[in-house]
């Protein structure tokens, strides 16, 4: 008996080790900045490198694709978790096939900028980047959010002033409460998380046309999570739900057709 109550001890003891490590170092296991895939790909777009002042001593590094202003929509697209700006170049490759402007931002912590990511500081980098358009001489009502993945969540906080011209969240999630309990089930992910981007609660308040692209084979984000913030979107809505696709990674014709789409609706 004496060595069970042993074994139970060390295993508790474990456990609030385990607790502790994840509290205090949960922004590192959330936020990826160095996690990178860039597999060389060729950039076949022009765009101007920019700094975006934020807060004191930090800048975002940003690159805008400026096509017309006056004329056309501009896409401000708020990249994931993880990875810097050459991460998204095969995106950029598609996306620039649009007849859009594209201002894509990197998160302070990433991309070489100063300070750290979080769900407060990730709000406020969008904000002032949202801000820089508009110095630039471009109006809310002519942004478009594009929110890929962990950006779907700054997407959707901005998105509920109703003043945007819409908003497209790509492999969204509910919340990151649920995506915590998704992949640390044996930890109170309720009681840990800080930064807990919760898209689903939001969604309500948003009433500007809502593009949703979610891949069903997402092994990052379930797509049940994007097909339930479909779902719970106000209209106008609009989804696109790729049968073969793995966290949106193939940006491919039939994307560009549900982007086009969406564009002229709005």
């Amino acid at each position: 008996m004496k060595y069970f109550y042993i074994a139970i001890t060390s295993i508790f003891l474990a456990y609030i080790i385990v607790l502790l490590f994840t509290y205090f170092y949960q922004r590192n296991l959330l936020y990826h900045p160095s996690e990178n895939n860039y597999q060389g790909d060729n950039i076949n777009f022009n765009y101007q490198e920019i700094f975006i002042d934020v807060e004191e001593n930090i800048k975002l590094k940003s690159w805008f694709i400026k096509k017309d202003l006056k004329n056309l929509k501009t896409i401000i697209f708020f990249h994931g978790n993880a990875g810097d700006l050459t991460n998204r170049i095969h995106k950029l490759n598609e996306l620039n096939k649009l007849d859009v402007n594209i201002l894509i931002i990197s998160w302070r912590g990433f991309s070489g900028n100063l300070g750290k990511p979080t769900e407060k500081n990730l709000y406020q980098d969008a904000k002032k980047s949202v801000e820089w358009l508009n110095k630039s001489g471009i109006e809310k009502k002519n942004i478009i959010l594009y929110g890929e993945s962990l950006g779907t969540g700054v997407a959707t906080e901005l998105g509920q002033e109703n003043s945007f011209a819409g908003i497209i969240l790509e492999s969204p999630f509910t919340s990151m409460v649920d995506a915590g309990k998704h992949y640390y089930f044996y930890l109170p992910v309720s009681f840990l998380l800080k930064d807990r981007y919760e898209t689903i609660k939001k969604l309500k308040n948003i009433r500007i046309p809502i593009l949703v692209m979610h891949g069903e084979k997402d092994k990052i984000v379930p797509f049940n999570m994007g097909k339930k913030v479909f779902l719970e979107a106000n209209e106008p809505k609009y989804s696109y739900f790729p049968k073969e696709d793995d966290h949106m990674m193939e940006y491919n014709e039939n994307l560009l057709e549900a982007l086009n789409k969406f564009l002229k609706s709005i």
